[in-house]
């Protein structure tokens, strides 16, 4: 007999194996594009920034501020790439205070963004406040800005990137675990991958 918990199990499983089949990503110009074709030209695009000696930053709050951090770190130890996020407690504490919450990540973007830079903004809902106005501030340095989001396809970060991963779902939980593989396989391509200049991103 098949228990309640190996039927939710199952049911969870299945739930992300759709979500993983599932992600929609659009380009700035608003065009659907295949997702594995994204991934590649992400992949050469973080590449080719880092080899002209530009950072990525990742940006994000609660959960998704742990994918930032993690991100961050697996990124340069195992991919050499120069990344940075602003998840440290005296800097958001300092920020949050004198200026406001809204203003966290904007605040350090202005200061420590350069010329095409790579942003990595990721929100599940995509209507963070906070990562709205950051966005912003990188696109004023003419960052390259790649988001994450989920929740509502109409959500306003959905269309703030030059690529967008959008995941359809209503669920913190499945939303994160998916954003947090397509870091990792971004990650998986740079690392397998070898630079080739006919490549467009």
């Amino acid at each position: 007999m098949v228990s309640t918990e190996y039927i939710l199990i199952q049911s969870y499983y299945k739930t992300l194996s759709l979500l993983f089949n599932s992600i929609k990503v659009t380009v700035k110009e608003g065009n659907e594009i295949e997702f594995f074709h994204v991934v590649e030209n992400v992949s050469y695009l973080i590449r080719l920034k880092a080899d002209s000696d530009r950072k990525l930053m990742f940006i994000g709050n609660g959960a998704s501020a742990a994918i930032a951090s993690h991100m961050t770190t697996d990124y340069w130890k195992n991919g050499g790439i120069r990344s940075m996020t602003f998840n440290e407690g005296p800097l958001l504490s300092c920020i949050s205070n004198d200026f406001g919450y809204k203003y966290v990540f904007e605040k350090p973007i202005e200061m420590f963004a350069d010329n095409g830079d790579i942003l990595i903004a990721i929100s599940s809902s995509g209507k963070s406040e906070n990562i709205l106005k950051s966005v912003c501030a990188a696109r004023s340095r003419e960052c390259n800005v790649i988001t994450l989001s989920g929740f509502k396809k109409n959500n306003p970060l959905n269309v703030l990137g030059y690529y967008n991963f959008y995941v359809p779902s209503q669920e913190y939980e499945p939303v994160e675990t998916t954003h947090l593989s397509i870091c990792h396989s971004i990650l998986n391509c740079i690392l397998r991958s070898t630079p080739s200049s006919d490549k467009q991103v």
